[in-house]
């Protein structure tokens, strides 16, 4: 089992403790004099807390097992079938100490959207955006990721969950034992991301994540044990991507969003392409995905680089590489996400949040009870099937943002074109006087 933490410009002279552990040197990116990642530290860190959190050895084999599982389901499924997008529910919780948004660690609903794009281009692998990649192996993880469009509460929210606290900066043992315990949403159905300002001990780190459980190998205690820092924790200047949002608070080269993306990736099962080590020049230590060729080691920069008797795939995401240069997930890093997202405790139940349907009117399902979308999933055109007219229609992206939204005066506006939508997971809410009903729908 496995955690992650990432950081930056350290003297590599001065290797520093985190985690109560002192980092590696060749950890050190040689070219920037910077420290991306700290995975192993944190990992033993949570083992310690943890006496009956799974071991790494434990965490492989687990998981193995759940990928031969689902390799074995395919090869007998119908060959007509396919597989739906999962759609995860995300809360982003900005933590700041400033009066008005876009200032410092206070970063802007825009910087929040750009990273969620950034999220779902790397994860979808989407033609024409930084996170399409033409390598054989590369894969569309058929993942994406949506802001939350109701709260645990049942209020209306945009998934961007604003908290000021007193102090401007925050170290690892105040984010694990105050900031997330304090207001982390159910991770059973919101997938937590902590924005905020570092420091102590984790001066100039970029991020970290917290690895998954595996089913039946969970360990968490009766205080609650990981289950309430349960996410992802960002840095401010290392969330979300200038590219999409220009004015955001940034430091290259980390300003492109892969450090959300690495981090997720962690979250979801997958480890870094050398293995659980800072030093493969043996090149024992593997990553358990035979499509990524094996590395003796991080990369920084852009720069290829030959070990362990082959080119390191330095595009891969989960390498120390610099955002500009990352694009590619692998099928058999799917394989380890997917089994993740099917069988580990509270990543399996994020697959069926609701988190991210608009909230409707409390009168639900009473006149619109029998209406439907089809056909589900659609390419070109998308009918309402209705009774009776409804009144009015919206579509909503994933992002919770509104593609169209239509009056209805005769039953030609119940056929939706969508051969212009973008590939990937979209709700339709229904009105009928104060009544509504919100569906799914899929765009192949």
């Amino acid at each position: 089992m496995l955690a992650a933490v990432c950081s930056f410009t350290i003297n590599a002279q001065e290797l520093p403790k985190v985690f109560g552990k002192q980092l590696h040197p060749n950890s050190v990116n040689t070219e920037t004099g910077t420290i991306r990642c700290i995975t192993t530290e944190y990992e033993e860190y949570l083992q310690n807390k943890h006496p009956k959190r799974a071991t790494n050895a434990e965490f492989e084999q687990w998981i193995s097992g759940k990928i031969q599982e689902n390799q074995a389901k395919r090869v007998t499924a119908s060959a007509n079938s396919t597989n739906e997008i999962i759609t995860i529910p995300v809360v982003v919780h900005v933590i700041h100490n400033e009066p008005f948004e876009g200032s410092n660690e206070n970063i802007t609903d825009e910087q929040v959207l750009s990273q969620i794009t950034v999220l779902n281009q790397d994860y979808r692998r989407m033609i024409g955006t930084p996170g399409y990649n033409s390598n054989v192996v590369g894969a569309d993880v058929e993942i994406e990721f949506c802001l939350a469009q109701v709260d645990p509460s049942g209020n209306a929210t945009n998934g961007i969950d604003r908290v000021y606290y007193g102090q401007s900066s925050w170290s690892e043992s105040q984010i694990e034992n105050t900031l997330k315990p304090n207001t982390i949403w159910n991770p059973n159905n919101y997938f937590n991301i902590w924005v905020c300002n570092f420091g102590g001990d984790l001066e100039g780190v970029l991020g970290y994540a917290q690895f998954p459980s595996s089913s039946g190998l969970e360990g968490i205690s009766s205080n609650g044990g990981s289950a309430n820092t349960d996410g992802v924790a960002i840095h401010y200047e290392y969330f979300g991507s200038r590219d999409i949002y220009s004015s955001g608070n940034y430091q290259s080269p980390y300003d492109k969003g892969r450090t959300t993306t690495h981090e997720v990736g962690h979250s979801l099962g997958l480890i870094h392409i050398w293995g659980n080590t800072y030093n493969n020049e043996s090149c024992s230590f593997s990553d358990y995905c035979d499509d990524t060729p094996a590395s003796s080691g991080p990369n920084g920069g852009c720069n290829s680089h030959y070990s362990c008797s082959n080119y390191d795939m330095i595009e891969n995401y989960m390498d120390y590489t610099n955002d500009a240069c990352m694009n590619i997930f692998t099928q058999d890093q799917k394989e380890r996400i997917l089994a993740v997202l099917q069988n580990s405790p509270r990543r399996a139940s994020l697959k069926t949040s609701l988190a991210c349907m608009p909230l409707a009117d409390s009168k639900d399902f009473e006149l619109l009870n029998g209406i439907n979308v089809y056909p589900n999933p659609t390419q070109n055109i998308l009918n309402i099937g209705a009774a009776e007219l409804p009144d009015n229609y919206v579509i909503y992206n994933n992002l919770g943002q509104t593609v169209i939204s239509t009056e209805v005066t005769s039953a030609n506006d119940l056929t939706v074109n969508t051969s212009s939508y973008s590939n990937g997971i979209y709700f339709i809410r229904i009105n009928k006087g104060s009544q509504s009903k919100v569906l799914k729908f899929v765009k192949k």
